[in-house]
Formats: C-alpha cells, sequence, structure tokens
C-alpha cells in the first residue's frame, strides 16, 4: 500500500470520528426536539408530563413494557379498591387496553374484550386446578360443547362477574356465568324472548323500584292502576312484558 493511500485512509477515519463525534453532541444537545420530531402524536394529559421522556414508557426494541407502567401505577389505590377495576392487579399486559398518543383530550381508555379474554385464556392453559372464582378449561369446553357456534372459546374464558358484578340486573339468581346467555360484542341477547305474559312469577327476576315500598305505591301507583289492594310482588296485575311503563288498561305511563 502506498504511503499516500495510507495518508487518505487514515484522514477519512479522522473525518469519520469527528463527523459522528458532532452527531452524537448534536443528538444530545437536541434529544427532546429529536423526540417531538419522531413521536407518533401528543399524550393524553394525563402522561402530558413525560412528553419529552420515551425512554419513561419505551424500551428500545421492545416498545411500551408493562413493568414500566406498573411503576407509576402499581400504587393507584382508587383503581385497585373499585370492584369493577380491581382484576387491573392481575392484568399484565397495559398497552393493549391504554393506548397513547392519540391527543391530549383522548383518554387512553380501550376496552377490548377480546384482549381480556386471550389473557384470561393463557391463564387458564397455565393455571392451578378450578377455584371458586376461576372458570377452567373443562367447563369452556362443556360450554362449546352445548352450544356450537353460540359462544367462543375467548367469551368463555372471561370471568365477567369480576367486573360487571355490580350492575347484575339479575340479583345473582343466573350466578355469575355471564357468558352462557351474553356475549363481548353486545350486552343483548340475540332472539331473546320474554316469558309468557301470563306468568305469575315476575319477582323471580324482577325487583320492583323503591317507590313502591314506600307511601307513594298506595297513594300513586295503586290509584292510576285502580287497583287499590295490589301487591308490590304481583307485577303482573299492573305491568305488561312489553315494557314497566306499559300499564294495563292505562298505556304507556311514566311517574317514577
Amino acid at each position: 500500500m502506498s504511503k499516500g493511500l495510507l495518508m487518505v485512509i487514515v484522514l477519512g477515519l479522522v473525518l469519520a470520528a469527528v463527523a459522528l463525534g458532532a452527531f452524537q453532541v448534536h443528538v444530545t444537545a437536541n434529544a427532546g426536539r429529536l423526540q417531538r420530531f419522531i413521536s407518533p402524536g401528543e399524550l393524553s394529559a394525563a402522561h402530558g408530563f413525560l412528553e419529552e421522556k420515551c425512554s419513561a414508557c419505551h424500551t428500545s426494541i421492545h416498545g411500551v413494557e408493562a413493568a414500566k407502567c406498573i411503576v407509576c401505577h402499581a400504587n393507584n389505590e382508587p383503581l385497585l379498591q373499585r370492584q369493577p377495576t380491581a382484576f387491573h392487579a392481575n392484568i399484565g399486559r397495559c398497552a393493549g387496553c391504554h393506548i397513547e398518543h392519540q391527543g391530549v383530550s383522548i383518554r387512553p381508555v380501550v376496552m377490548d374484550h377480546a384482549l381480556l379474554a386471550r389473557i384470561g385464556w393463557d391463564d387458564l392453559s397455565t393455571s392451578a386446578p378450578e377455584t371458586e372464582s376461576r372458570v377452567t378449561a373443562d367447563r369452556i369446553r362443556h360450554w362449546l360443547r352445548d352450544r356450537p357456534g353460540g359462544l367462543t372459546r375467548l367469551d368463555a374464558a372471561l370471568d365477567c362477574a369480576t367486573c360487571h358484578a355490580t350492575k347484575d340486573r339479575h340479583i345473582g339468581l343466573f350466578g355469575a356465568d355471564c357468558s352462557q346467555c351474553h356475549g363481548t360484542k353486545q350486552w343483548t341477547i340475540a332472539g331473546y324472548r320474554h316469558p309468557s305474559a301470563r306468568s305469575l312469577d315476575c319477582a323471580q327476576c324482577h325487583q320492583a323500584p323503591p317507590s313502591h315500598y314506600m307511601e307513594h305505591f298506595r297513594m300513586v301507583s295503586q290509584r292510576v292502576v285502580g287497583k287499590p289492594h295490589a301487591p308490590v310482588n304481583q307485577c303482573y296485575l299492573c305491568h305488561q312484558t312489553t315494557a314497566w311503563n306499559d300499564i294495563k288498561e292505562v298505556g304507556w305511563y311514566k311517574h317514577h
């Protein structure tokens, strides 16, 4: 190798080193501006203080990791102590339902039942034998056999009562296995038919409103229907099965 060529190579390496050093200095001095340049969008108001601290949530190659979310939210007592949201204590995947960079005014909360179901199914596949609060794989297979096409494996993996027990209109009469009747796409039941209008057991499923246990029932409700001696638990004497406000021999009447 000639002396001239060697000098050119050495000079090139020196210039490359200088350029790399200058680039590193530039990146360090302008890290905040560069982060804003590559950001997919603004953070929500709740996470706005992390706008220029990507590493607080993101890890190189892996992206957003639940462990970093837990660092901040592990002691969120209002979230963990409320019955509908207490399940967060056992969930190790945050980014699937909590999606950021959608704008300051948009809450990073997207309810994804399918994701929760996949987490539940994964847990069932590696869990211990059934406990009182856990739906096991054996019971799921039983449901799938009895309801072909009516229930997916993922629907069955959800323990609906952990979130919806406080909203149970059945007052616990039908147990906690909501997926036997309900799906995750909509709460209403396709093809549901109310029992015969001649049924005399309305109180098995329906609880009278508080007003029916007060003087209001005797002074207003019974008089409107013209049945001064109608008992509270015999709903069929006054109500139609089309709607609670469809009163027999009166029509649509709303007074609650």
